[in-house]
């Protein structure tokens, strides 16, 4: 299939996040020093952000020092692309389980109503 063929697909759902959560990235990478990783301020500027909702879920409440010291993998005080999808990744399973609990609440609460 050439490459003209592919792009006439419309993107799926998860295509276009993976789109978003690259574009989000390079919003706050681009801010200072290296264009294609984060600093420490961006990173901070990123969670505060991009998400102040949802690492909340996060049992436990690191700070970002905590943060960056635990994503930046090959310590060199930058967090690459692939670093940073770590905290992505951990957010949002933090966030599934979240709401599974949340839904099992719910529902429980919901039986109670029937009795």
């Amino acid at each position: 299939m050439s490459k003209s063929q592919q792009s006439q697909e419309p993107l799926s759902d998860l295509e276009k996040s993976m789109n978003v959560i690259i574009d989000v990235f390079h919003q706050f990478s681009r801010r200072e020093g290296d264009r294609d990783t984060l600093t420490k301020k961006e990173l901070k500027l990123l969670i505060e952000k991009q998400l102040a909702n949802y690492l909340k879920h996060v049992k436990n409440k690191a700070t970002v020092e905590q943060i960056m010291k635990d994503l930046d993998v090959n310590k060199d005080a930058q967090l690459s692309f692939g670093e940073t999808m770590l905290l992505v990744t951990r957010v949002t399973c933090a966030t599934h389980e979240h709401l599974h609990e949340v839904e099992d609440q719910q529902h429980q609460h919901h039986h109670q109503h029937h009795h």
